[in-house]
């Protein structure tokens, strides 16, 4: 084993704390984006050959696009290829400090039956609302216990979490839509957000039943399961009212590490904390592996679309049902294929604005096309956690979740259509 194989829980570490460092100091960012880099260079060995395989092909495909676009004239910056996922990846460090907290000795049994699948979907997505992707981990490694996340299990957390996205104001949806559609009013999309959330929770727990009923183990929404969660909750909701300019993902980053350290139940804390790194965080080297690759193979994608910037030309049409219905079914497929839901929202907000849309509806199409796609997808940020992570094979995200994407789609068609 190399020196820098011995210390990769250093490494891993590393790449949050320069992370939240160069947040104060920005020279720090190249060394985070390196350590990272370099983390990943030194788990790689021990990862399996399914995350080998999908990391390699998506680094491999997204290089040759960049390669295609730098030779018409398109060259994109080393952020956007090499740290896109960086504040990602600083996250899934920080929660992995939440395993601190767990006890060894409490009651591990889990619901099961019709009303475990609704809490859990419920819960989920209330719970994810405020604390956003650190939920799914609390939730699913609860879930799993000793065993594999089982595909439904993994459909009920990743459409109800995703589905936050539609009406959660701490969402990064949310301030994505805000931004590429000037003008909007947030309070105007809560409404049809809320109900297209409920319909998410209705629709996966209706279908988790039909299926699973007797199997599904869900997570336990008991007083002493939901300390953590409702802990981090509150502090981030305190945070974010007392700097509001500080992203949740920001906070989450801080306050995770620092809360579990605060709850963990081990003893003595300094060993414990000692035993963690060197053991526990190596473990992320799926995540960093498939995330860096991604924001690799977004960012080709990306640059190849725009080498043809001619190619889509809204120009002549009128920004009625039948287009939005139809971006948002692009975006939707889009996102299944891998372009995270930035990219295509960066892309069609320019083509959409010269037509003089309703504010408030352009918003509503970017938030159901991030809350349908990074649900139903294997290749956005929560499918790749799903994959890595958890062992979903990211055609079984798809084969499970295509059907609710097409529902979803036509709901939220019908909602543009009577609502706005």
């Amino acid at each position: 084993m190399s020196f820098v194989q011995k210390h990769s829980g250093i490494l891993v570490l590393g790449t949050l704390v320069l992370y939240l460092l160069s947040l104060i100091f920005n020279s720090l960012f190249v060394a985070s984006a390196m350590i990272a880099w370099l983390a990943n260079l030194a788990l790689w060995n021990g990862l399996s050959r399914g995350a080998k395989r999908q990391s390699s092909w998506l680094f491999l495909i997204g290089l040759s696009c960049l390669v295609f676009a730098a030779s018409h004239g398109v060259w994109m910056n080393w952020q956007q290829v090499f740290a896109a996922n960086l504040p990602m990846l600083a996250m899934f460090v920080a929660v992995s400090f939440l395993d601190l907290t767990n006890s060894k000795d409490s009651d591990t049994s889990l619901p099961k039956g019709s009303k475990a699948i609704f809490n859990t979907a419920l819960g989920v997505q209330v719970l994810g609302a405020v604390i956003n992707l650190s939920v799914i981990m609390v939730f699913a490694d609860r879930m799993k216990g000793k065993f594999q996340l089982s595909p439904t299990q993994q459909y009920i957390l990743t459409r109800n979490f995703s589905a936050a996205a539609w009406w959660s104001p701490f969402f990064v949806a949310t301030g994505v839509a805000i931004t590429y559609s000037p003008g909007m009013a947030w309070q105007e999309t809560v409404l049809p957000g809320l109900l297209m959330g409920l319909i998410a929770v209705i629709y996966s727990s209706i279908e988790a039943n039909r299926t699973s009923k007797d199997t599904f183990q869900g997570y336990p929404l008991r007083k002493e399961s939901l300390i953590i969660p409702l802990f981090l909750a509150c502090a981030v909701i305190i945070a974010h009212f007392i700097s509001p300019n500080i992203s949740i993902l920001v906070l989450i980053c801080i306050l995770a590490p620092s809360s579990a350290i605060l709850l963990m139940r081990s003893k003595p804390r300094q060993s414990t904390l000692i035993h963690f790194v060197q053991n526990k965080l190596p473990q992320v080297g799926s995540q960093f592996a498939l995330f860096l690759a991604a924001g690799v193979f977004s960012s080709g994608i990306a640059a190849v679309i725009q080498s043809f910037p001619n190619a889509i030309n809204f120009d002549n049409l009128d920004f009625n049902a039948w287009l939005f219905a139809g971006i948002l079914a692009a975006m939707i497929i889009a996102g299944m294929i891998g372009i995270h839901p930035v990219v295509s929202v960066a892309i069609i907000s320019p083509l959409i604005l010269p037509l003089a849309p309703n504010p408030s509806q352009l918003g509503f199409l970017f938030l159901s096309a991030w809350a349908i796609s990074a649900g139903s997808s294997g290749l956005t940020g929560l499918g790749l956690l799903m994959t890595s992570r958890y062992g979903i094979a990211t055609k079984t995200i798809v084969k499970n979740s295509y059907h609710y994407a097409i529902c979803m789609w036509l709901l939220c068609s019908l909602v543009n259509v009577f609502y706005f």
